[in-house]
C-alpha cells in the first residue's frame, strides 16, 4: 500500500513538471517570439533615427518587459522544480506518507496543517452540536411559549375559553362576516338560581356544577365552534357559519340537556339563553342600525338572554324576538 502511495506521488510530481514546463512555453517563450518579430519586422522600421529619446525609450521599455517575464519564468520554473523534487523525496521515503514522519521543516509544516485541521474539524463538530442544542431551545421556548398563550386564554375552573379569546374570536368572524357575509350567531347562556347552588354546597359545588355544564357545551357543540365561560356563571358561544334559526335549535338543544341532566350533588339546574345572529338581526343603537359589530352583537344576545329571565328563566329568547318562548 505504502508503495502504491509512494508512485501516486512521484507520478504526481512528474506531470506537475510538464504541465510548468508547458505552461512556461505558453506564457513566456511564445510571448517573446512574437515580441521580437513585432518589433523587428514592424516597430524598428517605422522608427526616425533622429528620434533617439522615443527609440531608445522603447527599447529600453521591450528590455525591462523581455527581463520581467524571463524573471518570471525562471521564479515559475523553480517552484514547479522544487514541488517535483518535493514529490520526488516523498515518493523514496515511505515514511513521509505519516505527517509526523519527518522531522525537518516539511514535516514541521506537515504537522501544524494536520494539527490546525484537527481543530478546525473540532470546531466544525462544536458548532453543530451548538447548533443542535439551540434548535432544541428555539423549539422548547415556542412549545413553553404557546402553552403560555393557552394558558392565558383558558378559564381555570372549567378549562374552556376565556372571556379574552372570546372577544377576539368574534371580532374576527364578524370581519369576515363584513367580507365574506357568512353566517355567524352568539349565544350566551346563564344558569338559573345558581347562587343558591353556591350557598347551600359551597364554591365547590360551584364549581363542580360549573365544570358539568361546560363537559355538556363541548359534548353538544361542533369543533369549529368557541366555547367559554364568560364570567361567573355565564358561558358564550360563538357559532362560526351558523345562521340564526341553526343558533336557536343549538340553543334548545343545551336548555333541555342541562335541565334533566343528573348533576352529582342531585340539584336540579336549568338555563337561560339569548340568541343573536348576522346577517339576521338588524336591531341596536337605532331602529335602522344592523348589529354589525361585535358589541352590537353580543348586546343583542345579552338582552335577549334578559328576557328570557324576565319570561321566567329555562328559556331561549333570539334577538329581536317579540316574546320568550320554550321549544319542547
Amino acid at each position: 500500500m505504502p508503495s502504491e502511495a509512494s508512485s501516486d506521488v512521484a507520478f504526481a510530481g512528474r506531470r506537475l513538471r510538464q504541465k510548468v514546463l508547458f505552461a512556461l512555453t505558453l506564457a513566456s517563450a511564445l510571448p517573446l517570439l512574437v515580441l521580437a518579430y513585432v518589433v523587428h519586422g514592424f516597430v524598428l522600421p517605422g522608427l526616425d533615427a533622429r528620434e533617439t529619446v522615443r527609440f531608445y525609450g522603447l527599447s529600453a521599455l521591450i528590455v525591462f518587459t523581455t527581463a520581467a517575464m524571463v524573471g518570471g519564468a525562471y521564479m515559475i520554473w523553480d517552484l514547479g522544480r522544487a514541488v517535483a523534487r518535493m514529490a520526488e523525496l516523498m515518493a523514496k521515503q515511505a515514511s513521509l506518507t505519516s505527517p509526523g514522519g519527518r522531522g525537518d521543516e516539511v514535516g514541521t509544516l506537515m504537522k501544524s496543517f494536520s494539527s490546525m485541521l484537527g481543530t478546525i474539524e473540532q470546531q466544525a463538530t462544536d458548532i453543530n452540536t451548538f447548533a443542535v442544542r439551540l434548535d432544541a431551545a428555539y423549539k422548547e421556548l415556542e412549545a413553553t411559549n404557546l402553552k403560555l398563550k393557552e394558558t392565558s386564554f383558558k378559564d381555570d375552573v372549567t378549562g374552556l375559553y376565556n372571556r379574552r379569546f372570546f372577544t377576539l374570536r368574534l371580532e374576527e368572524e364578524i370581519s369576515r362576516f363584513r367580507r365574506f357575509n357568512h353566517p355567524v350567531s352568539t349565544v350566551l347562556l346563564d344558569l338559573d338560581g345558581f347562587k343558591n347552588i353556591n350557598d347551600e354546597l359551597g364554591h365547590a359545588g360551584g364549581d363542580e356544577t360549573l365544570r358539568e355544564v361546560a363537559q355538556i357545551l363541548m359534548k353538544h357543540s361542533r369543533g369549529i365552534n368557541v366555547v367559554s365561560r364568560y364570567g361567573g356563571d355565564e358561558f358564550a358561544i360563538l357559532l362560526v357559519e351558523t345562521a340564526k334559526a341553526g343558533a336557536r335549535l343549538y340553543a334548545d338543544r343545551i336548555r333541555q340537556v342541562i335541565a334533566t341532566y343528573p348533576f352529582p350533588h342531585g340539584k336540579h339546574v336549568t338555563a337561560s339563553f339569548g340568541v343573536a345572529s348576522l346577517p339576521d338581526d338588524e336591531i341596536m343603537h337605532t331602529t335602522t342600525s344592523p348589529a354589525s359589530t361585535s358589541d352590537d352583537l353580543f348586546r343583542a344576545a345579552d338582552e335577549a338572554l334578559y328576557s328570557a329571565k324576565r319570561a321566567g328563566k329555562n328559556q331561549v329568547v333570539a334577538a329581536g324576538q317579540p316574546q320568550a318562548e320554550r321549544v319542547g
